[in-house]
């Protein structure tokens, strides 16, 4: 029988009626899967194959389509000196060609079955993946797996794709909203390799070398980093079967004693941020504010409490941001209040985008709003409309099978263990009105960082 591990233990605080399931690095290669079901029918299973090679499916009855994800836990934070850039350069360059397969090869195998394939670099982790009809699912795993296995990273196909991720580079810096929450990311972070672009920068994209290049795809893409997540209408022992088959064909050398490589410390790290305002001069019609501060790492437990105030913050058009900035004073067309965490840094931020003559009113409003949170906590509702906001959105958005297959890649890589929706669910309505005003006056009390875009020449223009 397949190990089936159901743990409601108590997380700091939390009493959940849900699963959690933990996921070893520990499991050797022929162990039962562990098995995870929930009261839909959809059922969970994870094995670790020769060589560290991870695989974990969710099974959707009644589902006619499938979505593939091979996952290497290595982003633009693991580069090192020299390769800024390579991770996001290999992203480009998998679909350029394998020893197998032309990237025409490549675009066709999925074109003609109407089947999607892309691949997204983050800051911790590269995911290649496609989704497709249930049939088509043994050629969408050994096509990525030849992609990931098998690049050739051809030095004219690399020469070429330089220009395309320049002018993609390019096509960025030309949102003012982007520039803006890339330029605050790099002063809330400081001198942490997250605060890195993820595409690199124009000077290390042109300098790159391509041996750089090479040398950073054979040093992370292996077995023991490999994830491959699927979810939808399959089966797991046939997912296992052809991604065994299809690495063995690779050539990747599957060590029955090799184990996955350890996960990321999740310690928080000392973050040196720039705080102040920084502005940066772009002859624009509206100004981009991003206000904020370093904040909670991706397992700390106040991470569900984090959901709630941005929830009430600035999480729709009942949040208090909108509220005040938008319907009340007109001052706004968009604003809200975000946060991202990894595994040992994080950062919360406000965004607003108004009319540059109007910018330093509103980052005053977006600093009080936070300040009045935290001075007088949550008001009459807000505190139930926040967590059934949540609990509708959670439970809508795992309703296809990307969102699924997403789910299971960050339960693997960063937090090492399975949280069903019933748990996840309860730990949101676990969550106090004090929880939320204790987390505020922790971000209302930290150094605050506030990068603008707009037509200013300095920070002084705005009262600074």
């Amino acid at each position: 029988m397949p190990e089936i591990v159901k743990d409601n233990r108590s997380e700091a605080g939390f009493a959940g009626t849900g699963t959690v399931v933990p996921f070893p690095l520990t499991t050797r290669p022929g162990d039962p899967a562990i098995e995870i079901g929930d009261p839909a029918g959809a059922i969970v299973r994870r094995s670790v194959l020769p060589g560290g090679v991870r695989v974990l499916t969710e099974s959707m009855p009644g589902q006619r389509s499938a979505t593939i994800g091979f996952w290497i836990g290595v982003g633009s934070r693991d580069e090192a000196e020299g390769r800024h850039g390579s991770t996001h350069f290999l992203e480009h360059l998998l679909f350029k060609g394998t020893e197998r397969r032309s990237a025409m090869d490549i675009a066709s195998a999925f074109d003609e079955v109407g089947g999607e394939s892309n691949a997204a670099t983050a800051k911790e982790s590269t995911c290649y993946y496609a989704r497709v009809l249930d049939t088509d699912l043994p050629m969408a795993i050994d096509v990525i797996a030849d992609m990931v296995t098998s690049a050739v990273l051809d030095p004219e196909e690399l020469e070429q794709e330089r220009d395309v991720i320049l002018e993609e580079i390019a096509m960025d810096a030309d949102d003012p909203a982007d520039l803006c929450h890339e330029k605050f990311a790099e002063a809330v972070l400081g001198d942490h390799p997250l605060g890195r672009p993820i595409g690199g920068t124009p000077e290390a994209i042109k300098a790159v070398p391509r041996e750089a290049v090479l040398e950073h795809y054979r040093r992370h893409y292996r077995p023991e980093t490999l994830v491959v997540t699927a979810a939808g209408g399959l089966e797991h022992e046939i997912v296992v079967s052809l991604v065994l088959d299809a690495l063995k064909r690779a050539g990747w050398e599957l060590d029955e004693g090799a184990q996955p490589v350890q996960r990321r410390e999740t310690v928080p790290a000392t973050i040196t941020g720039t705080g102040g305002v920084h502005v940066y001069n772009r002859p624009v019609e509206q100004a981009n504010i991003v206000m904020g501060c370093p904040s909670l790492v991706a397992t700390d437990s106040r991470r569900f409490a984090m959901s709630v105030l941005n929830t009430v913050l600035g999480g729709g058009m009942s949040s208090r941001l909108f509220q005040e900035i938008r319907e009340k004073r007109g001052l706004v067309y968009s604003t809200y209040s975000f946060s991202a965490s990894y595994a040992d840094a994080g950062y919360f931020g406000m965004y607003a985008g108004c009319s540059p003559a109007k910018t330093r009113q509103v980052i005053d409003l977006l600093e009080s709003e936070l300040e009045r949170l935290a001075s007088a906590g949550l008001e009459s509702g807000e505190l139930e409309r926040a967590k059934g906001q949540i609990s509708g959105g959670m439970v809508l958005g795992m309703e296809d099978s990307g969102s699924r297959m997403s789910r299971l890649g960050r339960a693997e890589l960063v937090s090492g263990e399975f949280i069903d929706i019933e748990e996840s669910l309860a730990r949101i309505r676990s969550v106090t009105a004090e929880e939320v005003q204790a987390l505020a006056v922790e971000l209302a009390a930290a150094p605050r960082t506030i990068t603008v875009v707009g037509p200013f020449e300095s920070a002084a223009e705005l009262g600074f």
